[in-house]
């Protein structure tokens, strides 16, 4: 049997609470956001769901969020692999940023379109700023050319897809439970390539913390099935609240 698969996007960080891009800039998950990632773990406990591995991002509001899920779960020694490919898009000098200040500042088009377009990046980051990876030590083992200026979800399923082939694909065709925690964009990616999503169409779709997400495949890794765990209307609420989030 294959096994199952969750996406599960972080708890509520310090710069989502402040509406801020944050992108690859590592930031704390707030009191709510931890509340969040323990409400998954008991929502996905409930669901009767046990895993054999994890993956998070390199940031900390993923691995805290994996931690604090799997506590609640009972599995905190499950073995858990970290990588920067499931790492959030990078928003390139957008990073920091108030979001609807941005939108008051370059106007509501262009800003909805360096957040929800498929293949239209923001400006890029200095490569001297601290905003680049380049300036972050746990890059430091990484090809220089690789780490981005900026990216827009093209270029993050560029990245995020050859981490799914080769490292979870492999796991689920085993018949492992994965679960996977990371960010509104990685997964996004993900879900564009799981659930055959338009690139019009993705950009319509927004992920919300802390609502884990179950996959079912058949035995050649064909979807069967895609539904969020846990009250409907809340995430509905939550889905829609991320989608205003750039509004005047």
């Amino acid at each position: 049997m294959t096994g199952s698969l969750v996406l599960l996007r972080h708890g509520q960080s310090t710069w989502n609470e402040l509406n801020l891009f944050t992108g690859w800039h590592d930031v704390p998950l707030t009191a709510q956001g931890e509340s969040e990632a323990k409400a998954a773990g008991h929502t996905m406990a409930a669901a009767g769901l046990v895993f054999d591995v994890a993956h998070t991002s390199l940031l900390t509001r993923a691995v805290v969020t994996c931690q604090l899920a799997l506590a609640e779960m009972a599995q905190e020694w499950l073995p858990v692999e970290r990588h920067w490919r499931l790492n959030e898009r990078h928003y390139g000098a957008l990073q920091g940023l108030d979001k609807k200040a941005t939108a008051e500042k370059y106007g509501q088009e262009q800003t909805n379109l360096w957040r929800r377009s498929f293949d239209i990046p923001p400006p890029p980051v200095d490569p001297s700023s601290p905003e680049h990876p380049s300036q972050d030590d746990r890059y430091s083992m990484i090809a220089p050319d690789a780490l981005p200026a900026t990216e827009c979800l093209k270029d993050v399923v560029a990245r995020v897809l050859p981490y799914w082939q080769d490292q979870i694909v492999p796991q689920l065709r085993a018949g492992q439970n994965v679960l996977v925690v990371a960010h509104g964009n990685s997964l996004r990616a993900l879900l564009m390539h799981l659930e055959a999503v338009s690139e019009i169409d993705i950009a319509g779709i927004n992920i919300p913390t802390g609502a884990p997400r179950l996959y079912t495949f058949d035995s050649d890794m064909k979807l069967i099935s895609a539904k969020y765990l846990g009250d409907a209307e809340a995430i509905a609420a939550a889905a829609a609240a991320v989608a205003a989030q750039s509004q005047k």
